[in-house]
């Protein structure tokens, strides 16, 4: 089942005070363009999309390309050829910002917009299932602990993992090794339970098999998602608003006890939960005016706040001094500097 944007013009004041001062003049070039991640995507469409209804600039242009593709793409260049905003699912790596300094991109922020939840869903024909992470972890993993020794993956059914779960062949669909979710899911769903794991030497372990367990089934989450409603058996790893957007088709997957809901991933209570980004750069201003009005929109209460529209698609708000900062780096168009991510 394909996401289908919700209500694209906003009424109401508030909306309108977002976009109040847009300019009126012709220049260089009023179309921005948006690359990244695939599960920003849906909340920055619905942002193009009323900023495309409510100003005189056309509707912006976004590709979702994941996080990492759009961080290469953004960090190429300064010029026409390069994108105005990258979207990201998880935060900009050191290398990624020193290349863009490299290649002269050298003035840019970093927007924290909200957080979101992994999830490891399947078809809700079948009856929810509860993980922990740790057999999640031997699910996924290319080298596992038998006997105290690492060896080639040998479970293909879940039910070898543990005879509590279901007796299915483990199948699953996930991002590729570009995507944000993908590294967002190394980190927390892997790393995690594998410093704890004695065969590991303490150290952290993210190999994911290639013994066709899991599938690479691409960027587009829209296309997991219809996967699932085909192979019924199989399961798939996607952002928390997929889930919301999807409820009559698919079953989340209680993690550690802990059912992938608003709350608890607000909380930090689901371990499977990560910041969406955005990264903007300044140096495309004066070419691309509209570029910080749809920025405004973006990190408005309206959009990201309590209650906000961005809410109803899944985005789980900041609590309101992280919005308010935030808004106060937009404001003072900070320049992320790389001591900042050490």
């Amino acid at each position: 089942m394909n996401r289908i944007l919700k209500n694209p013009v906003l009424k109401g004041t508030a909306i309108a005070a977002a976009v109040m001062g847009v300019a009126t003049v012709a220049h260089a070039r009023d179309q921005i363009r948006i690359v990244g991640s695939s599960t920003v995507y849906p909340f920055a469409s619905y942002v193009t999309e009323e900023f495309g209804a409510v100003t005189q600039y056309p509707t912006p242009v976004i590709e979702s390309t994941g996080s990492g593709g759009g961080l290469r793409l953004f960090c190429n260049g300064v010029g026409d050829d390069t994108p105005d905003i990258t979207n990201a699912s998880r935060r900009i790596k050191v290398s990624e910002l020193e290349r863009c300094i490299e290649n002269g991109v050298t003035d840019v922020t970093e927007v924290k917009i909200g957080s979101d939840g992994i999830v490891f869903a399947q078809s809700s024909t079948n009856e929810a299932i509860e993980l922990t992470l740790e057999q999640l972890f031997l699910a996924v993993a290319a080298k596992v602990p038998v006997d105290g020794e690492l060896i080639d993956n040998p479970y293909t059914n879940w039910s070898e993992i543990d005879a509590s779960l279901p007796d299915r062949e483990i199948s699953i669909y996930g991002p590729p090794s570009t995507s944000g979710t993908r590294d967002a899911f190394e980190e927390l769903a892997m790393e995690v339970p594998s410093e704890e794991m004695e065969a590991y030497g303490g150290e952290a372990y993210t190999e994911v098999r290639s013994d066709g367990a899991y599938i690479d089934a691409g960027e587009n989450d829209n296309l997991i998602v219809q996967r699932l409603s085909e192979d019924t058996d199989a399961f798939g790893i996607f952002g928390y608003s997929f889930l919301v957007e999807n409820p009559d088709t698919l079953v989340g997957t209680s993690i550690d006890g802990v059912a992938p809901e608003s709350e608890a991933i607000s909380a930090g209570d689901y371990p499977i939960a990560r910041s969406l980004w955005f990264y903007v750069k300044n140096q495309h201003a004066e070419a691309v005016p509209p570029l910080y009005d749809y920025v405004d929109m973006f990190v408005s209460e309206t959009m990201i706040g309590a209650g906000g529209y961005l809410g109803d698609l899944g985005l789980i708000p900041l609590p309101e001094a992280e919005r308010e900062q935030t808004r106060g780096k937009v404001e003072n168009r900070a320049q992320l500097e790389v001591s900042d991510l050490k």
